[in-house]
């Protein structure tokens, strides 16, 4: 065989057998939950997460039982009038609601913290998965929960975008119901807790700044007991999104883990390895993109003689397509994303 690929003997290309390609190293290589190929699946955040969820749930519901001890407190203002049982009452129930909020708080940030330690996991694998297709950098799955105003939507897009990169049937088939039904809930029990809140500090400032004897008394005790109406309604939301929050890590885990296992999308064959539908005499030669030179035309001149093709150099679009770069082992780079 000549420098050129051509046969010395015959003058024809040889098209040597296609070399065997490396074996990827997701399946089954490595042990599920250890990280591989730079995707985290590792398991400890989300168990841990998932138990803080649920103790949290736990400290909702024992608000609300809190909330229901004020109320009947209110109540027996009410029917009673600001007698000495009534006002003991009505302390009592305010200690245990406070000391119930400084329980749940502990735990809320407990689990805040480890929310955004899997949010960001969640982040760098779909950077993984399909690179340069989103539309906030990683710093921001930390940033967009404490940034004023923006934390209203921000979040959600991020994992709008986490959710299309890690389908493991592509971007379009990503299920966002579970996610969707829980950012609304999340949202919706934030602005009641901060209705709530603002209607029982006008309302407990009026009581304090008031005299028992005011004739307006009945009507700031009303106002009192609306405002645990709605604070009492935003901690079922809580408790709702809470539930939905524990599927969407769920579901988003398994979503990565099929993403991850399933590994890059299968290449086109190159080399020698027919291809269907083509003719061998149509098969690209082994490192020629574009195929083998065309033969020659007997009884043409020498600068009339068909001309291969010009080649591009490695990692370059052909035929001189902008924009397109080193494709993405996963498969969804950003041509196809």
């Amino acid at each position: 065989m000549g420098h050129d690929g051509r046969c010395a003997a015959c003058g024809a290309y040889q098209q040597p057998a296609a070399a065997a390609m490396p074996p990827y190293p997701y399946p089954a290589a490595a042990p599920m939950g250890m990280p591989v190929g730079g995707v985290d699946l590792r398991r400890g955040v989300r168990i841990a997460l998932t138990v803080l969820l649920s103790v949290t749930m736990v400290m909702l519901l024992l608000l609300i039982a809190a909330r229901g001890e004020q109320r009947s407190a209110i109540d027996e203002l009410l029917s009673k009038g600001a007698t000495s049982g009534a006002l003991a009452k009505a302390d009592d129930a305010d200690g245990f609601y406070a000391a119930m909020m400084g329980l749940y708080f502990l735990s809320l940030a407990a689990t805040a913290v480890l929310w955004i330690i899997w949010f960001r996991r969640m982040r760098l694998n779909a950077e993984a998965f399909a690179p340069g297709t989103h539309r906030f950098g990683s710093g921001w799955a930390v940033g967009a929960w404490f940034t004023p105003v923006v934390n209203f939507w921000f979040p959600k897009q991020m994992a709008n975008d986490i959710y299309r990169a890690s389908a493991p049937a592509g971007p379009q088939s990503a299920s966002k119901g579970v996610l969707n039904a829980w950012w609304v809930l999340w949202v919706t029990a934030n602005a009641f807790s901060m209705i709530g809140s603002v209607m029982y500090t006008i309302a407990q400032g009026r009581l304090e700044s008031r005299r028992y004897g005011s004739s307006s008394l009945e009507e700031d005790i009303q106002s009192l007991k609306t405002a645990l109406s709605v604070s009492t309604l935003s901690f079922v939301l809580y408790i709702a999104a809470a539930v939905l929050a524990l599927l969407v890590v769920r579901q988003l885990t398994r979503m990565q883990e099929q993403r991850a296992l399933a590994g890059p999308q299968a290449v086109p064959p190159m080399g020698g390895m027919p291809m269907q539908g083509m003719p061998m005499q149509a098969m690209p030669a082994a490192g020629m993109p574009y195929g083998a030179p065309p033969a020659p035309m007997p009884g043409w001149p020498a600068q009339q003689q068909p001309q291969p093709p010009a080649q591009q150099p490695y990692g370059q679009p052909p035929y001189g397509t902008p924009g397109a770069g080193p494709q993405n082992p996963f498969g969804n780079g950003p041509q196809g994303y």
